[in-house]
């Protein structure tokens, strides 16, 4: 079992003929993904030779969808034309569109995901994010596949470094899913949506939910757990260190006198009984300890 990406996974990638799109298609599919296609309008109809396979180019999302039966997009555009192709990937119907582009300007985000919620047929994860992966399953960004094997925990993140060291942290207990949503003002799916993912999924033990400054996400995300998740949830909120009303690297992460702090957050999660690490280490330690490890 995993959540938004399993073994029903059919992958095309937007952008994959772009030097970041070649480079990743290769270790996607060398981390066990099935990608049946990528997407340029300008090299509609040739096919791109990859270690082991020769994928077909399409001219667009649907026609590669109507071709393949792909059910997962990963876009690999650059920021100016990646709301045209999340918007084409969502006007598709494509079930999962993972965005992997960073720099992408705010009210562009705001039109896709808006565009996506009306229609109801499509999740966002990202954009500036670093994805989704299975391990041993798929993989659907730039996840090194390498870091960890299969098991029981679910991680969310919105830093994609923080992501890969807790990976690399519990690689010896193995993950179900492990998704990076961004830390991007505007995202498509929260830590919310990834909570309650893992509580239904039967092979997640434990959730690691990783946070940090700036917003309510955090906030809002220990009261789902409160009514919602049953399963043990650690957490780690990166940015105990940062100055007040500064930004500080992912444009999400600023704070304005109390609200959005690390220790407000730390606050929130404890009180619903989530176990906050002071560290990446600390909190991979918590794990260990709530699953007997």
């Amino acid at each position: 079992m995993a959540i938004f990406l399993d073994g029903d996974s059919r992958l095309i990638v937007q952008g994959m003929t772009g030097s970041e799109g070649m480079k990743h298609t290769t270790l996607m599919l060398a981390a066990g993904s099935n990608i049946v296609g990528g997407v340029n309008p300008k090299k509609a109809g040739q096919t791109v030779a990859f270690p082991g396979v020769e994928l077909p180019v399409f001219g667009t999302v649907a026609e590669a969808m109507a071709a393949t039966g792909a059910n997962v997009s990963v876009v690999f555009v650059p920021p100016a034309g990646t709301k045209g192709a999340v918007t084409e990937a969502v006007d598709a119907g494509m079930p999962l569109v993972v965005v992997i582009t960073e720099g992408v300007p705010v009210h562009d985000t705001a039109a896709f995901f808006q565009d996506a919620t009306n229609r109801g047929t499509t999740r966002i994860i990202g954009p500036n994010c670093p994805g989704i992966i299975t391990p041993g399953v798929s993989n659907a960004g730039i996840i090194p596949a390498s870091i960890s094997g299969p098991g029981p925990i679910g991680l969310v993140s919105k830093s994609g470094t923080l992501t890969y060291q807790m990976m690399y942290e519990l690689r010896d207990i193995g993950f179900s899913t492990a998704i990076g949503i961004g830390g991007d003002p505007i995202i498509g799916t929260t830590h919310i949506d990834a909570l309650a993912a893992f509580e239904a999924d039967p092979q997640t033990e434990g959730i690691v939910m990783i946070g940090e400054i700036g917003g309510d996400a955090e906030e809002r995300a220990a009261a789902f757990i409160a009514e919602h998740v049953t399963k043990p949830v650690v957490g780690y909120v990166a940015g105990f260190t940062a100055p007040e009303g500064k930004t500080m690297g992912h444009a999400g992460a600023i704070v304005s006198g109390s609200s959005g702090t690390a220790q407000a957050k730390k606050e929130a999660l404890e009180a619903v009984g989530v176990r906050v690490g002071k560290t990446p280490s600390e909190t991979a330690r918590l794990m260990r300890e709530v699953l007997g490890r």
